[in-house]
């Protein structure tokens, strides 16, 4: 008896295994994508961003009969704390979550928990057009190694933009940015952390004053915290009474500040994407003279990526839009400053004729710096970094609202 229930069970693990599609077998992974409905969590707060979303769910759904539900996030950390949950509760499969847009602490979270499906990136067949060469991110998040967990699909980097009409020469290093605010009061201030764009600028600021920048990739609990951020926090605290509001107000996020330059409330504004400008030109959210710029030292730059939950109900579904998503198709749409202007993580050398000449159609918006004058791409620090920083922002200087 004991012996037939031991093979039952030995059965039942193997079946258990083998129910997890397998990426090597692309065929058969597309075969039973078809008719599954995935749930993708993702942020949902940029209509610009959301149409992009709906056009990928079309093109899924008209390609390999996968349907795409949007699940719209405020915060990331919702649909992996739903994650959690299940493991917790013993739901290892049937998950409500398929797919998730995620960087930094969450996918260190995720894969330190072993939430996660994979590895099955580097074995989908849009893998091959990937720069990994070019763009060592798409294999790295916020240092931490991806291991063919999750899939790139965006390249962004830090730029400020700024109303010509105001300002005749922006300021480029974040003391010049000190300076101008004293002499301008109001006249510039960034979203509030832990908004994404907000915790972003105060990276952007740590690694212009930290002694040493390399100390920035390792976990924070391994450096001298206080000597590191010394001049970090001694610039903010000279920048927040100048900010808009004198900092006792922020803007929620990036559309509010987007807002706040076209009220003509200030006159420098901080943006992920190197098109954000041209494409709030494009659709009347701000003047044309707004133009775009780079700090000297260079700016952060990194990837966006999906991954698929350890219990998704959906992961042939997920896998299949996550490969259309890296495909040149949707890399080109992607890019066009009319449809959202974010970076491609190809390597276009790879391209055919005809792919490659889907980017060369695409023309710059009159804001947009072309990619040689985007200056050097600063590494992102180790995701404990920003939980820290945002941490000691709140204890310093609030949260107001």
């Amino acid at each position: 008896m004991r012996t037939l229930l031991a093979a039952t069970l030995a059965t039942a693990t193997a079946f258990a295994v083998q129910a997890d599609p397998d990426p090597s077998n692309w065929e058969a992974v597309t075969e039973e994508a078809r008719g599954q409905t995935v749930y993708w969590n993702a942020w949902g707060g940029s209509d610009t961003i959301n149409s992009f979303i709906a056009w990928i769910g079309n093109r899924v759904n008209e390609d390999y009969g996968v349907t795409l539900e949007h699940v719209k996030l405020s915060d990331t950390a919702d649909a992996v704390s739903r994650v959690v949950a299940e493991k917790t509760a013993g739901k290892d499969e049937g998950g409500a979550v398929d797919m998730i847009w995620i960087n930094g602490e969450n996918f260190a979270a995720m894969k330190r928990q072993e939430l996660l499906f994979g590895p099955w990136v580097e074995q989908t067949p849009s893998w091959a057009n990937v720069d990994v060469a070019g763009k060592p991110a798409v294999i790295s998040d916020f240092t931490v190694p991806t291991d063919g967990l999750e899939a790139p699909w965006g390249m962004a980097q830090v730029v400020f933009y700024y109303d010509t009409a105001q300002l005749e020469t922006p300021p480029t290093t974040m003391e010049a940015l000190a300076a101008y605010a004293a002499a301008n009061p109001g006249r510039f201030t960034y979203p509030q952390p832990p908004n994404f764009l907000g915790s972003t600028f105060l990276k952007q600021a740590l690694i212009e004053f930290v002694p040493d920048a390399s100390v920035l990739q390792s976990p924070v609990e391994e450096a001298d915290y206080d000597a590191a951020t010394a001049e970090f926090w001694a610039f903010l605290d000279g920048l927040t009474p100048n900010l808009w509001r004198s900092g006792r107000a922020y803007p929620q996020n990036e559309s509010r500040q987007i807002q706040l330059m076209a009220d003509g409330e200030i006159d420098l504004a901080i943006s992920f994407n190197p098109n954000e400008a041209s494409n709030a030109i494009a659709n009347g959210q701000l003047q044309n003279s707004v133009r775009s710029f780079v700090m000297d030292a260079g700016s952060i730059g990194n990837a966006s990526f999906v991954a698929i939950p350890y219990n998704a109900n959906a992961k042939a579904g997920a896998m299949v839009v996550a490969n259309f998503m890296m495909s040149p198709e949707a890399q080109a749409m992607m890019q066009d400053p009319e449809v959202w202007g974010l970076g491609t993580v190809l390597d276009l050398a790879k391209l055919s004729g005809d792919d490659r000449a889907r980017f060369d159609a695409l023309e710059l918006g009159i804001a947009t710096l072309p990619p040689e004058e985007l200056g050097a791409t600063l590494s992102e620090p180790h995701p404990s970094w920003m939980v820290k920083l945002e941490e000691d922002w709140t204890e310093r200087y609030g949260v107001a609202q």
